[in-house]
């Protein structure tokens, strides 16, 4: 069996380490290239149970399982702190913050690695909780079983989180892009705005000789750029485009 232990912390990357499990009639084997919680857990255990813990290796397997099990939990729950932490920082902070980004996106390959390695285990386990191999008694059965339902809680937990983490991105997506439209839409304003203006000040820039609104050109002009642009501003207000 090849099982896979994780760890995982804020100040460092999400890390697994490979638990290989060689299971025969009177013996179990195991391999590992690096120190295990859930190994050192049951030598633990069995120095201070004074020989009175699992008997057989099928029983001694089930527990290593168990206990590796037992260790995804504390991972699903810091996942969960820092999915939370981004839904938080998603509707505070300023959308153009590229670090957000980045860290919904290491956020979402935690949570990939994460049922990458769940259903793997949960398929195997699944095969030994049916009684498929004959190295297991059938007494146990109902332990690996319910080893299995633990971890279809894991995966099915992993998956909501997962959910909520793409929701929280297409929330930052719409988010940047309303945020986007507005400076789109204030721009606007303004070419609005200064449209009367450019209007006006293009008419009056012709060279005619004989133009009758000459003669009162100068004031004429003032006073309907003014005009014009206070009813602008007054219609964009209540377009609310300001």
């Amino acid at each position: 069996m090849v099982t896979h232990a994780v760890d995982f912390t804020r100040t460092e990357k999400f890390n697994t380490t490979e638990l290989d499990l060689f299971l025969g009639r009177d013996y179990l084997v195991s391999f590992h290239t690096a120190p295990l919680r859930s190994i050192a857990t049951f030598i633990d255990r069995t120095l201070k149970s004074a020989g009175a813990g699992p008997r057989g290796p099928d029983r001694i397997a089930h527990t290593l399982l168990d206990l590796i099990v037992d260790h995804y939990s504390p991972v699903t729950e810091e996942l969960r702190a820092e999915l939370e932490e981004l839904e938080e920082d998603v509707l505070s902070r300023d959308s153009t913050q590229k670090t957000l980004v980045n860290e919904l996106l290491h956020v979402r390959g935690d949570f990939t690695k994460l049922r990458a390695i769940i259903r793997p285990q949960r398929d195997v386990i699944d095969r030994l909780a049916r009684g498929d191999s004959k190295l297991i008694r059938p007494k146990l059965l109902p332990y690996f079983r319910d080893l299995r339902d633990n971890l279809n809680r894991l995966d099915d937990t992993a998956s909501s989180y997962h959910e909520r983490l793409m929701m929280a991105f297409d929330i930052y997506l719409n988010k940047a892009a309303f945020e986007a439209n507005e400076g789109i839409k204030f721009l606007t304003a303004i070419t609005a705005v200064t449209i009367p203006v450019m209007v006006i000040g293009t008419w009056y820039g012709m060279n005619f000789e004989t133009m009758p609104e000459l003669k009162l050109g100068y004031p004429w002009a003032m006073g309907s750029t003014i005009v014009t642009t206070i009813l602008m501003v007054i219609y964009l207000k209540k377009k609310k485009w300001f």
